[in-house]
């Protein structure tokens, strides 16, 4: 009897389990190979093997292809793939596959540029060129000193490359690994005593797992203890990962990081990056090159194999949880590889998920806290509430607005000017008949981008022209409906004729070099006024921003979600923390018609600790996360009756083993028509998370053969503590 060896791969499919193929040796866990996956070449990662196993090797496929031209994917990453398809009960090699680089996706050698350096041999050294071959005896010397990477060989001399290709197949020259470089770290500001103590209590924790909440106020220099404790694993030849939520605040962050860290290499790691350039920043952390990561969520699956310290900027923000596909939050994830390396992990933000501030209270968290803000010359800028019911508004600015922006003018300092909606307004209207520009395909509205005479939906991108009379009844006189940022940038410019306005938003920010534009005019002082949405409430740092100005926050008072004041308030708060940064005494002005809620009071006070509070306090009572646990059945389909009928199926047929485990539902999701799809749910909840999981293990095969059997035109999909309900 012939031996062979049989292995088990993932594969990128919706499949839970492994899938049997002979190799014709044995191969270490890890390695990417090619299969034969149902008439179709496919890229597949080995995850065991069983020598000489009983099975028929004529009933069983031989891989097709092995790619060796990396080594096997680390331990590491497999143990973390293990968990989130355990967790969040999803098929394990879809959670691989997206976990990887897609250029590490496909059938197919990864190219890569060789990051080696150049070194002379042995003969080499012993065989020095004439001192007429001026260009060949520079790069000789220049290799005596050591390894040197081809870009500097390069600026001796534009024959290296070819003769370095003439050395190295003469023998006189061979690749290697490039020299770590030494450490450098620039000089930053001075800490304060608050920034010196929670840089001395993390780095004491060095070599365990401890998480850290670093709570500061806005401006307190969060980012410059981040940046110590960086050095602290740097120093001690540790990698670090740093998440942030948005790619808005990679190229500030990024750029101040690089100043501080000159000879270390950074990988940034973020959606906008084309797949080579993700997979080469990808590679060099994963071998060791790059010092840091910084990277938006997807980068919490990057190995990193001397892992020291992993910080998660504005942990708070909900970008970090994926909402599609594989679900995952990267907060989370990124608390689980702390642990699972041993090392510590900084949550840091000015307002915290209360997720994070119960696992202070509850002993898991360690909390430090900044409060006062880091420059000098600044303080907290003063909060007021401009009350508008009794108050004529001039497209959505009240007078004391507009005089507050008239008087910064005068004073030659910047404001911004806050609205959570782009476009020109939310919806067109009728006032004749009542008739609103509705979606089609969503059950929501389409937003009136007047520059390009569109409607847009915001949620699936249909888009339409705008009608010249109601399309129900004729009506000539079709209104715009509130205020969107291309209005008010609009509106500003006839009041302020004068004043150098930016817009900032999701459609003036599409281009790659955006960002860089709109720091290098407020920098310059070529901006008096900002327009913006909530991408202009996420860590930026404009010291000549004096008055924020926030329009339309009564909108998420009237959410059905149990988390949008939560959202409001950290909204709020980070928005209000743009201004008086440096010596400018900040001032933020917030419309509202209830200025008696809670919540604006608390603002006014600034007071996170006590809103958190008394929204933890109603969390218990109503039953409601952190104070339970949730998981989230969605099922859509072409009509509603389809998915609410798959739904009570698995309700009905579940019901015997659910045991401590609630189910409440169907019912239509809170965007209950989604790209031309009707959306039902189920929401599981549980005291107990263990409980909880068991339920969703035992729910799994019920839902796949309800799945099947439902046919191709239902699609259901389970979110463990879901965000958005």
């Amino acid at each position: 009897m012939d031996t062979f060896e049989t292995v088990e791969v993932l594969l990128d499919v919706p499949l839970h389990g492994t899938f049997t193929y002979l190799a014709p040796h044995a191969l270490p866990a890890g390695t990417r190979v090619e299969v034969d996956f149902r008439g179709r070449k496919q890229c597949a990662v080995l995850v065991g093997g069983v020598a000489n196993s009983a099975l028929d090797p004529a009933k069983i496929k031989p891989l097709a292809a092995v790619f060796d031209e990396l080594p096997p994917l680390p331990a590491a990453l497999l143990r973390l793939i293990d968990f989130v398809s355990a967790y969040y009960h999803y098929p394990k090699g879809a959670a691989l596959f997206t976990a990887l680089p897609t250029a590490l996706r496909v059938a197919q050698a990864a190219r890569l540029a060789d990051r080696r350096a150049w070194a002379l041999s042995a003969a080499g050294l012993a065989d020095p060129p004439p001192a007429r071959q001026r260009a060949r005896l520079a790069l000789w010397q220049a290799l005596q000193d050591g390894p040197q990477a081809m870009h500097d060989l390069r600026a001796l001399s534009a024959q290296a490359p070819k003769v370095l290709s003439q050395w190295l197949q003469e023998g006189k020259a061979e690749r290697v690994e490039p020299l770590c470089p030494e450490l450098e770290v620039a000089d930053g500001p001075q800490l304060n005593a608050e920034q010196q103590g929670a840089v001395a209590a993390v780095s004491d924790s060095f070599g365990r797992f401890q998480p850290w909440l670093l709570q500061g106020v806005t401006g307190s220099g969060k980012t410059e203890v981040y940046l110590h404790l960086i050095a602290c694993a740097l120093a001690s030849g540790r990698q670090v990962l740093v998440l942030v939520p948005e790619i808005s605040l990679t190229p500030q962050l990024l750029q101040r990081f690089a100043d501080r860290f000159p000879a270390t290499p950074i990988a940034a790691l973020h959606s906008s990056l084309a797949d080579g350039e993700r997979l080469q920043g990808w590679v060099d952390a994963w071998q060791g090159r790059a010092g840091i990561v910084i990277g938006t969520r997807l980068s919490v699956f990057v190995p990193l194999p001397r892992l020291g310290l992993i910080v998660v900027d504005e942990e708070h923000d909900g970008s970090l949880k994926q909402q599609d596909g594989l679900r995952y939050h990267a907060r989370d994830l990124a608390v689980w590889r702390a642990h699972d390396a041993a090392v510590p992990i900084v949550l840091g933000s000015a307002t915290p998920s209360l997720e994070t501030v119960a696992n202070v209270e509850a002993g898991r968290y360690r909390r430090l806290l900044l409060t006062t803000r880091a420059h000098a010359a600044a303080s907290l800028p003063q909060v007021r509430l401009v009350d508008t019911r009794l108050l004529r508004l001039n497209e959505g600015l009240s007078e004391p607005v507009i005089a507050a922006l008239a008087k910064r003018l005068q004073k030659r300092e910047m404001s911004l000017v806050f609205i959570n909606r782009r476009g020109y307004s939310p919806v067109l209207a009728c006032p004749q008949c009542g008739w609103t520009s509705g979606c089609k395909r969503c059950s929501s509205k389409l937003v009136l981008h007047l520059l390009q005479r569109v409607l847009r939906c915001h949620h699936c991108g249909w888009e339409e022209g705008v009608p010249r009379v109601c399309p129900d009844c004729g009506n000539v006189d079709i209104q715009p409906l509130g205020e969107g940022t291309q209005r008010l940038e609009s509106a500003i410019q006839r009041l302020f004729p004068e004043a150098r306005v930016l817009r900032i938003d999701r459609d003036s920010t599409r281009n790659k070099d955006a960002w860089d534009e709109v720091y290098r005019k407020v920098h310059a002082g070529e901006v008096d006024i900002l327009i913006g949405t909530q991408m202009l409430a996420k860590g930026h740092d404009f010291g000549a921003l004096s008055l924020v100005v926030v329009l339309g926050a009564d909108g998420g008072l009237y959410s059905a979600d149990f988390r949008a004041g939560e959202r409001l308030f950290s909204l709020l708060m980070q928005v209000a923390g743009r201004a008086g940064r440096a010596e400018h005494r900040g001032e933020v002005l917030v419309q509202t018609q209830w200025p008696e809620h809670p919540l604006y009071l608390s603002l006014v006070a600034q007071d996170f600790d006590g809103f958190a509070a008394r929204e933890l306090a109603a969390r218990r009572e109503a039953h409601f996360p952190p104070a339970i646990f949730q998981a989230l059945l969605r099922a859509d389909a072409h009509e509603a009756h389809e998915a609410e009928a798959f739904l009570g199926r698995f309700k009905a047929e579940a019901a015997p083993w659910l045991g401590e485990v609630a189910l409440f539902g169907p019912a239509p999701a809170t965007m209950a028509r989604l790209a031309g799809r009707e959306r039902m749910q189920l929401v599981f909840e549980c005291a107990d998370r263990r409980a909880l999981h068991r339920c969703l293990n035992q729910a799994l095969p019920l839902l796949e053969r309800l799945g099947r059997q439902a046919g191709r035109s239902l699609r259901w999909s389970l979110d463990v503590d879901p965000t958005e309900m």
